[in-house]
């Protein structure tokens, strides 16, 4: 990575002691690689970057679900139909973000190093609440381009081991100064997410099935998408779907294409006969 007097060998600060964190480590060595320590010059705000919307995460009885929408938006006219806002970060581990798209994915990346590189170094794996500590670290790092106008706000989902058998779907919620929110149930981040929270209180309900939580989610989007323009709706046209993941005991997993299409058409020939959605149930 940084030069060597030696052509194929490693440089000095390979062999240097420091922490188990690669950030740190390039924070040191290349400080030019971290795109979240880049602030724009005084009196520049970042206008017209293309931005990712609604995501949100919610439990049910094997684990934990994340699902977001596709759109990104660029003030008012679409940038992108088709971006994936949902990413896993490790085996039991998965990211969702809302905020600025390069920073975002960008910090997505950097963030799934950071983690393999910790397992590498200690030998163990991190615990899920350090991986959301962690991650509330590399956001706080992105403070001044926040400020600026260039924010990302992730949603951090996982299947914790540790945690009781009835609770080891985990959901971590952040701020743009990386305070770090543990949620329970269900959450929901970017423009949408007052409307997917909206829905998700009235469908939302422990032990749900996978089949069950997966509708629950596109139905919250659908919400997000009638009352927010900046979030996309299943296209059936163009075949776009919002991306669904799941993690459980046996880890990462994203329902298949055919899988989330078949939901969400489903979904829509139910919003035919009931436009504001299902009724919560009593």
């Amino acid at each position: 990575m940084a030069a060597s007097d030696h052509e194929g060998r490693l440089g000095e600060e390979f062999f240097t002691p420091g922490t188990s964190s690669f950030t740190d480590f390039l924070a040191a060595h290349r400080p030019e690689l971290l795109s979240t320590r880049r602030v724009l010059p005084d009196g520049v705000r970042a206008e017209g970057a293309p931005h990712g919307t609604t995501v949100l995460a919610l439990t049910y009885r094997d684990g934990v679900l994340l699902a977001g929408d596709r759109r990104a938006t660029m003030g008012n006219l679409i940038a992108q139909r088709d971006l994936e806002k949902v990413h896993p970060a490790d085996d039991h581990c998965a990211v969702a973000f809302a905020g600025t798209v390069g920073l975002a994915v960008d910090m997505v990346k950097l963030y799934q190093v950071e983690l393999a590189h910790f397992e590498k170094i200690e030998g163990i794996p991190m615990t899920l609440a350090a991986k959301a500590t962690r991650l509330a670290t590399m956001i706080r790092n992105n403070l001044g381009q926040a400020m600026q106008g260039l924010a990302v706000v992730p949603l951090l989902a996982g299947y914790d081991p540790a945690a009781p058998e009835d609770a080891r779907g985990r959901i971590f919620s952040f701020d743009v100064a990386g305070g770090r929110y543990e949620k329970f149930g269900f959450h929901a981040e970017g423009s949408g997410s007052p409307y997917a929270r909206g829905a998700l209180k009235k469908l939302y309900r422990p032990g749900m099935s996978r089949r069950e939580a997966a509708l629950a989610a596109l139905q919250a989007l659908y919400d997000a998408a009638d009352d927010d323009s900046a979030t996309g709706g299943p296209d059936l046209t163009r075949r776009i779907y919002p991306i669904v993941s799941v993690i459980t005991e046996d880890g990462f997993e994203r329902l298949a294409e055919g899988e989330t299409e078949e939901l969400s058409r489903e979904m829509v020939e139910q919003r035919n006969t009931r436009p504001d959605g299902p009724n919560a149930g009593v």
